[in-house]
């Protein structure tokens, strides 16, 4: 009974994990970063301002600031859904140590999960307190994609949903999905210095870049990591020529993770699809695959409109989530330690 818990909790607390992905982005995507300019209230209230008595307090604590309620309700949205994610994790890391000496009892993860949450509570406030700072906004982004992998990997692993089968390929196969993994997160990460210095649209067409294949760009300026403190970065501070930098190496990115997934998954259906498992691994990781491309190629042709971009974002997610399920479906039959049964 009380691995069935651990396990419904863990799968509830990945669905809400993809869903304050996607939140965030619509956050950041809507211009709503600051629409609270403290943390973790709103303008000192627990719920965003909206009665004029609270707006008029409101700017006369934050003088400088004006209330708009509509991006302060989608910040405060956003931080309760993280907060109830929080709980869940925090349940699962106190289950995982009081029955820590339980051999099935997966320990580690949840552990550094209830870590990660926490620096992730930090960040949110820092994405705040130092309005909107890139670099802090890109590693917002980046715990966010490592507590869905982390909660995914822990949903397949112990949540007993796909049984473990011995699977061909061996060791290259294995590697080949890992480095699959690692390029996938380097693209994300990628994409997400792109969102964070509003560089979307640095190149209006596609597949050309303002009508050339290799346009004017500056990768130094484009990619400082850190740059000074008190400036607002709501809207970007980088010229054009760095903008189109950060969004020709996303682009770039985007070939190379598209190629090398698309050979995965062809790998997976053509060679070694007789695998009921490897087959629906690989067929989800081509429509995940797919569905991404075409969602990153019409937020440029569609110059950006809010639901496609948001889309796109949870499209990142989605795919993290294939390329694990295929990572563990080649690894899962090689494992000596099968997965705990739901049961206790």
């Amino acid at each position: 009974m009380r691995r069935s818990w651990f396990n419904r909790v863990s799968l509830f607390a990945l669905a809400l994990t993809f869903i304050v992905v996607v939140l965030g982005a619509f956050t950041r995507l809507s211009d709503a970063g600051l629409g609270c300019p403290d943390w973790p209230g709103c303008y000192g209230f627990l719920t965003a301002p909206q009665a004029p008595e609270q707006i008029e307090q409101a700017e006369q604590a934050f003088p400088g600031w004006t209330v708009e309620t509509r991006k302060a309700w989608i910040e405060m949205i956003h931080r309760y859904a993280a907060g109830i994610l929080g709980l869940a994790i925090l349940f699962l890391a106190i289950v995982a140590v009081r029955y820590r000496r339980d051999p099935g009892q997966p320990v580690v993860v949840p552990l550094l999960l209830l870590g990660l949450v926490i620096f992730q509570s930090l960040l949110g406030m820092w994405t705040v307190t130092m309005l909107l700072k890139p670099a802090v906004v890109l590693a917002h982004l980046a715990g966010g994609m490592t507590i869905l992998g982390l909660l995914g990997w822990l949903v397949l692993r112990y949540g007993n949903y796909l049984a473990p089968v011995r699977q061909p390929g061996g060791v290259g196969l294995r590697l080949f999905a890992g480095a699959g993994l690692l390029i996938l997160a380097g693209q994300i990460l990628l994409g997400g210095w792109t969102s964070t210095n509003y560089a979307a649209l640095a190149c209006p067409d596609f597949p050309t870049c303002q009508g050339q294949w290799w346009p004017e760009a500056d990768y130094a300026d484009g990619f400082v990591l850190w740059r000074e403190l008190g400036v607002n970065y709501e809207g970007g501070v980088l010229d054009g020529p760095s903008r189109v930098a950060i969004h020709m190496a996303h682009r770039v990115g985007a070939v190379v993770t598209t190629a090398w997934l698309a050979l995965l998954a062809l790998l997976l259906l053509l060679r070694y699809g007789r695998v009921p498992e490897t087959r629906t691994a690989g067929g989800l990781l081509v429509g995940a695959l797919v569905l991404q491309v075409l969602i990153g190629i019409y937020t440029v042709l569609w110059h950006l409109p809010l639901w496609l971009a948001t889309l796109h974002n949870a499209g990142a997610a989605l795919l993290l989530l294939a390329v694990l399920l295929v990572n563990h479906v080649v690894r899962a039959g090689h494992d000596d330690k099968q997965a705990p049964a739901a049961g206790d």
